[in-house]
């Protein structure tokens, strides 16, 4: 479309299409980035690492129909990659297509990540101390947030409770007397679309999503994965794909079908997690993928191109 092209409305503007597992956010994210010539950045703490395609949920070169993407397969399985590493990739990737005139697309579930881009979480590094993060590591999730609250007094908003990954690396920052989060500040005007289903609709979309990619090997490719030196320790990290099917490959469940019962319950309760974490944006509007996703998204983004107020209100009224 034409108001696409105009340079003066694209600069410094934002498309984010965020949701749960399963809900459809890749693919609606590479249907509109065909109509408006758009390139979309990945915001997924997996999909980052190379060989990591079925358990992540990695769209396929067949499924992304000539749309470019960025932050995919940017570090090795094994990598340690923060959310400072994803910051910084991520401001480059939209910086660049911003400056080739392109509208940018940030799509993904991982909602720390996004809020570190929307936002602009101002993020510091603190240097590596292997006895302190070899003590950190050995902390429960709930011993690391005691430690935590203990210290800080007051958790920050934007912190996950229940990735114990990022407890531990707050953890080291604040036992180096480090400072977790400074000011944020924003770095682009952003329009934020949240794909949602009924919630038993989206059950079984996660259900046939599992099954699918059971068959088509994703047990296998952690096979491989372990077999190429990957540690035990890493995948277990990974989330519950990576982390049950690690269980299962060492004996840990009675058959295949208890394994794959449990992995399916997980996820069910990771998607309830993932919206209460995504609700807590104010700011996203939320599209109805059971209506036409499709036309609904378009008349939001070219309002949104175009500086046209749109409110949450309106759109869920």
């Amino acid at each position: 479309m034409d108001i696409i092209n105009e340079k003066d409305h694209i600069r410094n503007k934002l498309i984010v299409i965020a949701g749960t597992n399963a809900s459809g956010k890749s693919g609606l994210g590479i249907e509109l980035a065909q109509k408006y010539g758009a390139e979309i950045v990945s915001a997924d703490s997996r999909q980052v690492f190379k060989g990591l395609n079925l358990g992540s949920g990695k769209v396929t070169p067949e499924e992304m129909k000539g749309v470019p993407h960025f932050l995919l397969d940017v570090a090795e399985p094994g990598d340690f990659f923060s959310l400072k590493d994803f910051q910084r990739l991520a401001f480059e990737a939209i910086d660049d297509i911003i400056s080739r005139n392109k509208l940018p697309f940030l799509v993904g579930g991982t909602g720390l990540y996004v809020n570190a881009v929307v936002d602009g979480y101002n993020l510091t590094e603190a240097p590596v101390n292997e006895l302190l993060r070899k003590k950190v590591e050995a902390l429960s999730r709930e011993e690391l947030i005691e430690l935590l609250t203990e210290k800080l007094k007051e958790l920050p908003s934007g912190l996950d409770l229940n990735n114990k990954r990022r407890l531990e690396r707050a953890a080291e920052k604040v036992l180096m007397n480090k400072p977790l989060n400074l000011e944020s500040i924003k770095r682009y005007d952003t329009l934020v679309l949240g794909v949602t289903w009924e919630r038993q609709k989206l059950y079984k979309r996660i259900e046939e999503r599992l099954n699918k990619r059971l068959e088509e090997g994703m047990i296998e490719e952690v096979e491989g994965l372990i077999e190429s030196g990957v540690s035990d320790d890493f995948l277990y990290r990974l989330g519950l794909e990576y982390r049950y099917i690690l269980l299962y490959l060492r004996g840990k469940f009675n058959s295949k079908e208890e394994f794959r019962d449990k992995l399916f319950m997980e996820i069910r309760h990771l998607a309830k997690e993932q919206m209460t974490w995504f609700r807590k944006r104010k700011d996203i509007l939320w599209i109805d993928m059971e209506k036409d996703p499709i036309k609904e998204a378009s008349e939001l983004l070219e309002r949104f191109i175009t500086d046209q107020l749109v409110t949450e209100s309106e759109v869920n009224k």
